[in-house]
C-alpha cells in the first residue's frame, strides 16, 4: 500500500511539472477555506434627481432647489459632509416623435446624481422617506458596508490558513506519512457585499416588487467574507 501511495504521488508530481506549479518530490496539495458573516452598520445610498421643463434654466432651477432642500435636511441623520457627493448638473434637450416619426422638441431635462454615506443603518428607512418628500426621483442603489471590513478580511484569511494546515496534517496522517515544509501558498480573500435590490421611484410611489420585505421595512442583511488558501507541502512517506 505504501509503494502504491508513493507511485501515485510521483505520478501526480510528474503531471504537474508541465505548468511548474508543483515540486518533483513527494508532496501533498491541499485547500483551506473559511467564511465569516457580519451585520452591516453603514449604508451608501445613491440617488438621482431630474426635472423636465420648458427651458434648460427652469429645469436646472428645479433640480437645484430639490437637491439643496435634500442636503439641508441631512443634519437630522448620521451623515457627515465628507460622506455626501453630488455630481455636476447635466442638461439636455428632450425629444418626442409624432405619428409620422418627426422629431419634436418637448423640453429640456436636467439631472444630478447624489450619494450619501449613512453611518446609522437604523435610519435608512427614514432617510429614504425624507428623500421622497424632497421629490428625489430615483433611489438607484443601496450598498451595505461594515466598519470591521479590514479586521474581518484578516481574520477570515487566518482561519483559511489554519484550515489548510489541518487538512494537510489529517491527510498525511491518514496515509502514514509525515508532513514536511510548505512549498508554495496561494490565497484569495473575497468580500461579498450585502445590498438591497434596486428601488424605482415614480412621483411619491416606490416600486417594491423586487424588494424582499414588507412595505416600509427591510430585512436584516449580512455581509459575507470568504477566503481560500491553496498550499503545497513536502511529504515524507514512513
Amino acid at each position: 500500500m505504501k509503494t502504491l501511495f508513493g507511485a501515485l504521488l510521483l505520478v501526480c508530481s510528474f503531471c504537474a511539472l508541465a505548468d511548474n506549479s508543483l515540486p518533483a518530490n513527494r508532496h501533498i496539495a491541499v485547500r483551506g477555506s473559511a467564511e465569516l458573516t457580519t451585520t452591516p452598520d453603514i449604508a451608501v445610498i445613491s440617488f438621482m434627481v431630474s426635472s423636465q421643463q420648458a427651458t434648460s434654466l427652469d429645469a436646472k432651477k428645479d433640480v437645484d432647489k430639490r437637491v439643496n432642500q435634500f442636503l439641508d435636511g441631512l443634519d437630522a441623520f448620521a451623515v457627515q459632509t465628507a460622506g455626501v457627493t453630488a455630481t455636476n448638473l447635466l442638461t439636455e434637450p428632450h425629444y418626442t416623435y409624432d405619428s409620422d416619426g418627426n422629431e419634436l422638441l418637448s423640453g429640456y431635462r436636467a439631472s444630478r446624481s447624489l450619494s450619501v454615506r449613512l453611518t446609522n443603518i437604523d435610519q435608512l428607512n427614514s432617510l429614504l422617506n425624507f428623500a421622497l418628500e424632497q421629490q428625489i426621483n430615483e433611489v438607484k442603489d443601496i450598498r451595505l458596508h461594515s466598519t470591521k471590513n479590514n479586521e474581518l478580511r484578516k481574520k477570515v484569511a487566518a482561519l483559511a490558513v489554519e484550515n489548510a494546515k489541518s487538512n494537510a496534517e489529517a491527510m498525511a496522517n491518514a496515509f502514514d506519512a509525515t508532513l514536511g515544509k510548505v512549498y508554495s501558498i496561494n490565497s484569495n480573500t473575497e468580500h461579498q457585499q450585502g445590498r438591497y435590490e434596486r428601488i424605482e421611484v415614480t412621483g411619491s410611489k416606490v416600486d417594491t416588487r423586487n424588494i424582499n420585505a414588507s412595505a416600509g421595512r427591510y430585512l436584516q442583511a449580512t455581509i459575507t467574507f470568504k477566503s481560500t488558501v491553496n498550499a503545497v507541502y513536502d511529504l515524507t512517506v514512513n
